[in-house]
């Protein structure tokens, strides 16, 4: 399976950010990444699908949002390209953003009926080909040296010819976040499982009764990581869910299209050796960044001043808190 296309669901209005979504596409706001330059989210995660192989890219945006991610990309690129000319970072930058752009379309999702609704505006794009599904508000930093998180992803689909979630063990008292699966380990590959059951955001009396998989850590279960290689047999089943979500007045989820994926065609699930963040959670963005400096070329300097404004918040704490410390 030669997975060539991604998409990269973004239509939400970021009220978790409010109030700077309501001024700035959360897409939009700026982090520093693992080789020092500062950059929009969305570039961050359009560039953990590009250096993982993936060569065309769509964006699912909300009205009026294709003219502004187009127009804020070039804005950048000339400013790079006027504002520092002769540097080398900076033409590297511009040559990066160019090729972002020329790689890059847009689906709208016209109203927000949820998050299958949002996958299924991507159809036309996909079409007959396979695609790795990504999240417009999640950065994904892999624990293994020049191998991305997507890259482990599309890996495995190749090698297996099928569908593929990432998933991370997970505390049971975080369940209720995630999408959480159940399934059987794939003899003689390890961290790999044939994927059985799926519930979004079970409570942990609900993972505990029917989502236990079998070689985890007690009090563990799987949790999607927020990135998926799908296969166009996930349309027709999103098809089926907004169908059912009209009749019911409800929004149309891509859970359960993926459930019915499972039992329909050979999907697996991979433990991927990363970590995500959710720039909408609380401190998300904070987080976020911490881990981006973490990762990358200036990891020892982001050390040093997190462990001297620890030692700062420390001397500086009442007597009170320290007790509650």
């Amino acid at each position: 399976m030669n997975v060539q296309k991604a998409v990269i669901t973004a239509a939400g209005r970021g009220v978790r950010l409010f109030p700077v979504a309501d001024t700035v596409q959360k897409g939009m706001l700026p982090l520093q990444d693992r080789d020092g330059l500062v950059k929009p989210v969305i570039q961050i995660i359009i560039e953990e699908a590009l250096e993982s192989g993936i060569e065309e890219l769509c964006i699912v945006c909300a009205p009026g949002d294709e003219s502004r991610y187009r127009q804020q990309m070039q804005q950048i690129r000339d400013n790079l390209l006027e504002g520092y000319s002769g540097e080398q970072w900076a033409q590297q930058q511009a040559a990066r953003l160019e090729v972002i752009l020329n790689k890059l379309s847009f689906a709208v999702q016209e109203e927000a009926l949820g998050y299958g609704h949002a996958v299924y505006c991507a159809k036309d794009f996909a079409g007959d080909a396979p695609f790795l599904l990504l999240l417009g508000d999640h950065l994904y930093v892999s624990h293994l040296e020049g191998k991305r998180c997507a890259q482990q992803l599309l890996a495995l689909a190749a090698q297996e010819q099928c569908a593929v979630a990432a998933v991370n063990p997970t505390r049971e008292h975080l369940v209720g976040n995630y999408g959480t699966v159940s399934g059987k380990r794939v003899p003689a590959m390890p961290g790999v499982y044939t994927l059985e059951k799926i519930i979004e955001k079970p409570s942990v009396s609900l993972a505990e009764s029917v989502l236990q998989t079998p070689g985890l850590r007690a009090g563990h279960y799987l949790c999607f990581f927020g990135m998926h290689v799908l296969t166009p047999g996930i349309f027709p089943l999103i098809e089926e869910e907004m169908a059912q979500s009209k009749r019911s007045n409800s929004s149309c989820q891509l859970t359960p299209a993926l459930q019915a994926l499972a039992l329909r065609e050979k999907y697996l699930a991979t433990e991927v050796q990363g970590s995500r963040y959710d720039i909408g959670a609380r401190y998300g963005l904070l987080l976020a960044q911490m881990a981006l400096g973490l990762a990358g070329q200036d990891r020892d300097v982001m050390l040093s001043d997190v462990v001297s404004l620890l030692a700062e918040c420390r001397c500086n704490s009442s007597p009170s808190m320290e007790r509650q410390v």
